[in-house]
């Protein structure tokens, strides 16, 4: 698939930026609210282009937003239209190639159990194995299909659409590249978590973002683990300690395995995910939250040829303690 750089609650990167007073007339700061979360952008040029991304934002949302009551997407996975716009094109396009490239641990067809298990805009229903056995069978990528001019075509009208595990990125490469055509070459882009950064800042050195530590809990501070170097490319941090909730004792995670159709139950708390693109980044640290450690590590291992793979990856072991698992080419960016 040819890719392109255009175009809630994911887990928290945090920009860490030092400029000079000499930079300081150059430097701008746009910050706003789109999808339920915030934005945060920093660059170095004389124009400001709040306006211009404010309507990107609420373009995407007015297409791809589960939030969005009459959105195109919401449209679609009621039946009142079949037609995509190369928004929701592109990204079931995109959606197809992780979840081939990752067995299926990425799924864009999951929504109707997001719903039911309490994720989306409705409250949870009562859980049983006959349910999620009948959601599951509206669930695969095979069953849903993009044909001549951009149709959705469903085996089953029950089957829902949701991109969130993919959204954000994407939005974030669509603002990416909005400042690139602009001749902006030095940028940070955050979205709710998901970041992208462009070119050098004006002393030359890298974009620094700060990866946060796995909190005990949803109500914890934030605090940043490590930080990294970000040159031309993205992060894109998932994790389960701060979207779950607690039933009768149980606690839910946001994440659902494609799989089984139920939260994933395994010790990997949050994974980082470096990517040039933020889109694939997104999608990449879902499906390791799917996998969880030992798979996610093995599929790292059985992908050498794919230079993008660069991951960090944070348990609790059994003894409570914290342990970090970062590949060859992560360790590289960290900051020392």
């Amino acid at each position: 698939m040819k890719k392109r750089s255009f175009l809630p609650f994911l887990l928290a990167v945090v920009a860490v930026v030092a400029v000079s007073c000499k930079d300081r007339d150059s430097r701008v700061e746009l910050s706003g609210k789109a999808q339920g979360t915030y934005y945060s952008i920093i660059y170095y040029g004389h124009k400001d282009y709040q306006p211009q991304i404010d309507s990107i934002l609420d373009a995407f949302d007015q297409s791809a937003s589960l939030w969005v009551e009459n959105s195109l997407l919401r449209q679609l996975n009621s039946n009142v239209t079949d037609s995509l716009d190369d928004i929701l094109a592109e990204m079931f396009a995109q959606s197809a190639e992780i979840n081939e490239y990752t067995g299926g641990a990425f799924d864009c067809t999951i929504g109707k159990l997001v719903r039911a298990w309490g994720f989306g805009f409705d409250k949870s229903s009562e859980m049983t194995d006959n349910l999620i056995d009948s959601l599951r069978q509206y669930t695969g990528q095979g069953i849903v299909e993009v044909t001549e001019g951009n149709r959705l075509q469903k085996r089953y009208p029950e089957t829902e659409i949701d991109f969130n595990a993919i959204a954000q990125g994407y939005v974030v490469d669509i603002i990416a590249d909005f400042l690139t055509r602009e001749g902006v070459e030095s940028f940070l882009v955050d979205v709710g978590g998901e970041v992208i950064a462009r070119g050098v800042k004006p002393d030359g050195s890298s974009w620094g973002v700060g990866i946060e530590r796995p909190a005990a809990d949803k109500d914890s501070p934030q605090e940043v683990e490590l930080v990294i170097n970000l040159d031309d490319m993205s992060v894109v941090t998932s994790g389960n300690y701060r979207k779950y909730y607690e039933k009768e004792g149980v606690k839910y995670s946001h994440t659902i395995d494609p799989m089984t159709g139920r939260p994933v139950e395994h010790s990997l708390l949050s994974v980082s995910v470096v990517d040039k693109y933020a889109w694939r980044a997104d999608a990449l640290a879902t499906a390791f939250m799917v996998m969880g450690l030992e798979k996610s590590l093995q599929f790292i291992d059985s992908h050498p040829d794919d230079p993008q793979v660069q991951a960090v990856l944070f348990i609790y072991d059994d003894n409570g303690e914290m342990r970090t698992f970062a590949t060859h080419e992560f360790e590289k960016i960290i900051r020392k």
